[in-house]
């Protein structure tokens, strides 16, 4: 595996790789998320769970929610892969962690990216303690918060307001993965890995672990590739014969377009590799990871600081949720470089790469007339172009975004 990573880097390979991925993925009817009712519970027009894997809301009128179940059968791993809660789905999204029996939410993104809002903030803040969602019967309160310097670990107590039965979940947050970039270094992000293992949340005994980004297929693809790619190297006799391409393939027969970028693919195997030393039995790379990390170092943050989105402190299904939209995109830089030593950054790779088109400023309401979509191509892999705000909406939905091709 190691050689296959140093050929494919030395000749520039990893565009070709990804196409092949793309181009090889199996394609699964998703008619269910193309409901006219159910397009204002998609953050992406171009993002839709497959009907067979999607899963399904039991104590509601309407059972969708942007959330797909990946089972990964020998690695004995299950995950459930969705996209940042919109304002109005943050009570469904509740609703999901409680039937499915989750322990753990893995976070991969911030509220707030380059001047969009990727995810409604769904969880309470130190200074708000508590969130309640009337329209599914759940209150959210946060136990405690340990920040680091580039995630967060929180606890909170999620409780069914119809029972008054009450549950732990841990909520982990890496809060410096750029969209559609790759983590710091391999250390930052294995030291973060191992943090959410430890917890035990990602185990067959507990529910599937709900991992989330903004669209839930690229940060949250490569979470999931590398957790069941170090699994599989554990079980197996030859660690090192692993077909990482192949583990991809199974997964996004699960979920459309996981790995949405070369670099990302890239990154996945140089995590693989530097988690297969601990694999072979080289116990102090866990304590070499952490001190790469410099985790106990003070968070950079942002100068300004990005404004808070309005909170859904009392979420409603649908048009009873008076919020503006989910926030705007701004347009797309350049991808993080991967930073390692001596080491060229990955091309751009145009529109393999599912670029989604952004826009640096709030729209006023003449604006948002003059820009009608295009037609309609269901590719993960393509530009998305992201919703617009309005800010004096008095009965909100989110507005859809189109495949730019």
């Amino acid at each position: 595996m190691e050689q296959e990573f140093e050929d494919i880097d030395s000749e520039s390979r990893w565009q070709n790789l990804y196409l092949e991925i793309r181009n090889q993925s199996h394609e699964c009817a998703f008619k269910v998320a193309k409901y006219p009712e159910n397009r204002n519970r998609n953050r992406y027009r171009d993002v839709s769970p497959f009907d067979h894997s999607r899963v399904k809301l039991e104590n509601t009128e309407n059972d969708y929610i942007n959330a797909s179940l990946v089972v990964m059968e020998e690695a004995q791993r299950r995950y459930i892969l969705t996209q940042g809660p919109l304002r109005n789905t943050c009570g469904h999204f509740w609703l999901m962690i409680w039937e499915q029996k989750t322990k753990a939410i893995i976070m991969l993104n911030r509220v707030i990216e380059k001047g969009s809002e990727k995810c409604a903030q769904y969880w309470p803040t130190q200074e708000e303690r508590q969130m309640s969602f009337r329209d599914t019967c759940f209150v959210v309160t946060l136990v405690s918060e340990d920040v680091k310097s580039y995630y967060t670990t929180r606890v909170l107590e999620l409780q069914n307001a119809n029972t008054g039965e009450t549950r732990e979940i841990y909520h982990f947050h890496y809060t410096t993965w750029p969209d559609f970039g790759v983590p710091e270094s391999p250390a930052s992000f294995l030291n973060f890995l191992f943090k959410v293992r430890e917890s035990g949340s990602l185990g067959m005994d507990q529910g599937p672990a709900v991992v989330h980004c903004s669209a839930g297929i690229g940060r949250s693809g490569t979470f999931s590739l590398v957790d069941t790619c170090l699994v599989l190297m554990d079980k197996r006799k030859d660690p090192l014969a692993l077909d990482i391409k192949k583990i991809l393939l199974d997964m996004r027969k699960y979920r459309m377009g996981l790995i949405q970028t070369p670099d990302q693919l890239r990154f996945s195997y140089m995590a693989v590799l530097e988690g297969a030393k601990y694999i072979m039995g080289d116990s102090s790379m866990q304590k070499r990871w952490r001190e790469l990390s410099r985790e106990d170092q003070e968070p950079l943050s942002e100068s300004p600081p990005p404004p808070q989105p309005p909170k859904c402190t009392e979420c409603y299904n649908g048009s009873k949720l008076s919020h503006p939209d989910d926030g705007i995109d701004t347009k797309t830089s350049k991808k993080t470089a991967l930073e390692t030593p001596n080491k060229e950054p990955e091309k751009d790779a145009g529109t393999y790469a599912c670029k989604r088109k952004r826009n640096e400023k709030l729209p006023n309401p003449t604006q948002k007339s003059q820009k009608q979509t295009k037609s309609r191509i269901n590719d993960p892999d393509k530009k998305r172009k992201r919703a617009r705000t309005t800010s004096d909406s008095t009965s909100w939905q989110p507005q859809q975004e189109t495949s730019i091709p």
